[in-house]
């Protein structure tokens, strides 16, 4: 009888630690091979089970034909603005250079975001009043507008064995009048048209990873009362660009008392941070991954991280 006991201990052990050791993968989809470049903002998440999620598409994914895309289940969009949403593409990979890409291709007004969701039959997780807009977009592009799915802040959604949870950003969401038809007396007048607060989202995996993903945002409260004490975020993606978001200092706060998490993605640097894959002295990512008490990964294009459930990077880092 004890030995029946033992063996099915071992065995819940065995099977439990088999699902521990599964990792989460994350690959940046930037503008140049193997570079962390200005525009830089998207990334697919693969869960061990095999759900694959991509955020905030830009400029950088040359639409749904993208061969670094695969399968796409979900699309989150945090906001918006032109270098999430995306107005324009590059025409090629590695189009232009680094400190400069090549985006001579539009995407407006339909946006990738839409055009990628529709080409992927994903759904589209957006808050604030966002939905009703894409479902009209969704609808051109060929899409369904029941793709569109709504998450508003405190809400909670499930993306095969993914935990999608919205959570607050402190920023601005103008829709340019480029993403608009007949949105002439907005542009004359420099107008955007509102659609709600910003967002960004907390990610819980399969696997235990927990991972913060911050949109654009300055510092706020709900980065200690929310994202770590509810959530309790073990991985964070965080904008570090400032004039338009949290700086490197900003940030490195947000990180070392706010969130607190195991590792850090940097993102939204809005430089160009790396040469050769090397981080450039001198540049507002050293300034953040010095400042910051956690190890910081450069989200280098093209190359996948792998991260295990207590939010640690074990692989590709």
């Amino acid at each position: 009888m004890k030995q029946a006991v033992l063996a099915a201990l071992l065995a819940a052990g065995l099977a439990a630690g088999a699902a521990g050791a599964q990792t989460v993968k994350i690959t940046p989809l930037g503008s140049h091979d193997g570079e962390f470049c200005p525009l830089d903002r998207a990334l697919v998440f693969e869960d061990p089970d095999g759900t694959r999620i991509l955020y905030d598409a830009g400029r950088t994914v040359r639409g749904p034909d993208d061969p670094r895309l695969g399968r796409i289940d979900a699309v989150l969009l945090s906001h918006v603005h032109g270098d999430h949403l995306g107005d324009l593409i590059q025409p090629s990979a590695n189009a232009g250079e680094c400190g400069k890409p090549d985006f001579s291709v539009k995407a407006a007004p339909n946006s990738n975001t839409v055009n990628i969701a529709a080409g992927k039959k994903a759904t589209l997780i957006v808050g604030g009043e966002m939905p009703s807009f894409f479902q009209v977009k969704m609808k051109a592009a060929g899409g369904d507008p029941k793709q569109v799915r709504l998450l508003r802040f405190g809400a909670h959604t499930r993306v095969g064995k993914v935990g999608v949870a919205s959570v607050p950003a402190v920023h601005s969401n103008g829709l340019p009048p480029a993403f608009l038809e007949n949105a002439e007396m907005l542009a004359a007048n420099g107008l955007t048209a509102y659609v709600g607060p910003p967002g960004g989202y907390v990610l819980q995996f399969s696997n235990g990873l927990v991972a913060y993903l911050s949109g654009d945002t300055g510092i706020t409260a709900e980065q200690d009362l929310v994202v770590r004490r509810h959530y309790k975020a073990n991985l964070a993606v965080i904008n570090i660009g400032d004039n338009f978001t949290t700086g490197p200092r900003e940030a490195a706060y947000v990180m070392n008392v706010l969130v607190r998490p195991a590792s850090v993605i940097a993102s939204h640097a809005n430089e160009l941070a790396t040469k050769g894959g090397k981080l450039l002295p001198n540049t507002k990512t050293a300034a953040f991954k010095k400042a910051t008490k956690m190890p910081v990964h450069l989200p280098l294009s093209g190359r996948t991280m792998e991260f295990n459930g207590g939010g640690k990077c074990v692989k590709g880092c």
